[in-house]
Formats: C-alpha cells, structure tokens, sequence
C-alpha cells in the first residue's frame, strides 16, 4: 500500500451534499465507477504529499474549513504531482495542516511560472519580486504578484483554447484571491511541463 493524503471538510466529508462520503480514523471507501479516469466516480482523489493538497485543495474541494488525514491506497491513475486516483482508500489518521501564507503561495505561483516562461519582461520582474527589490508597501504587492505569475504560465502554455476553458469556470477573474491563483498557476504549468517537481517548488519557498 501507498502512503497517500485526504482531504476533508471540518466534518471529515468530502462530495457534493446528497453523496458524500464520511471519512475517519480507520474508514475505507470504495469507488463505485469503472475505469481509472481521475474526476469521476472510478476513482477516489488523494495526492502523494499534504503541501501538494493544501496548495491544490481551493480548485480541487474548496472547503471553507479542512483537515487533512494520512491514508493508504493503490495509485490507478495520476495528473502529475498534482493529484492522484485510487479505487480503494483508507483515512488511517488525522494530521495536522501545514500552514502556508499567503505571501509563500504567491511565491510558489511565480516560481511555477519561472519554470515555464522565459520572456525577458517576466523573468526580470519575477525575479526582483522575489528577492524584495520591486514591491509595494501595501498588500497590492501581493496581487500584483498573483496575477502576473498566472498571467505567464497561461501565455506560456501558448493555448488560447486552454485560456478560455478556465474563463468559462470563473477562475480567471483577477478578484478572487491568491490561493486560487496559486493553485492555478500549478495546473497550467503542469500541462506545459508534466515533469516539473512541484513538491520541490513549495518546500524551497517553505525553507526561504
């Protein structure tokens, strides 16, 4: 069996309300589905580290409230770092959060989108934001950040049609806020480069 990681609400549930599933100390869950297509009933979602879960959670669950537990399960399926499948999952104990600022998810999104855009203008600017020299002494700094760091990986992924895609979830719109932006940044730069070690990423940004 596989060390994995769940994701939970505060009340250890995941799935819309009318099929969620109760998670615990000791519970195993089996996926109903055929196949091994990740985001569908053949598969339960779990990720292979906790900083990758906590940095994906807000566009993979959402919840307002989360914890986080330990699990077993046999990987069928994968999306990278980003994310995993399995047909059985055991929750064998909770665990604490990590706690990562805002600040560090912003880092992690440009150091994201360094791996995957190599334009002069962003590189340069995404270099001073990093070691201090070109920020503002008010919170703008931080959305600033939030938005050129998605802003290149998407130009990165050269994909108009991949661009739209996430116009039309909503996810594009520059209001909401920096752990979203984050999280997106992974998952384009993701499908740009499959091999990027996102695990990596967040642990030299957690150690600066």
């Amino acid at each position: 069996m596989t060390k994995l990681y769940k994701l939970t609400d505060e009340n250890g549930k995941t799935r819309a309300k009318g099929s969620e599933l109760q998670w615990g100390e000791g519970v195993t869950h089996t996926a109903k589905g055929e196949g091994t297509r990740l985001c569908t009933d053949s598969v339960i979602h779990a990720y292979e580290h906790p900083l990758i879960a906590i940095v994906l959670c807000p566009i993979h669950a959402a919840f307002d409230e989360l914890r986080l537990w330990e699990a077993e399960g046999e990987i069928v399926a994968r999306e990278g770092q980003l994310k995993c499948g399995v047909k059985t999952l055991t929750t064998v104990r909770e665990i604490p959060v990590p706690e990562i600022t805002l600040e560090q998810r912003v880092r992690f999104a440009i150091s994201c989108a360094l791996e995957v855009c190599q334009e002069e203008y962003f590189v340069q600017w995404a270099q001073k934001w990093l070691n201090g020299e070109d920020r503002r002494k008010d919170r703008a700094w931080l959305r600033r950040g939030e938005t050129k760091a998605v802003e290149a990986v998407w130009a990165a992924a050269g994909s108009a049609a991949l661009v739209k895609e996430y116009e039309e979830t909503g996810y594009a719109n520059w209001r909401i806020g920096g752990m979203v932006k984050a999280a997106l940044a992974a998952q384009v730069a993701a499908q740009v480069r499959s091999e990027l070690n996102f695990v990596y990423l967040i642990e030299q940004v957690l150690a600066s």
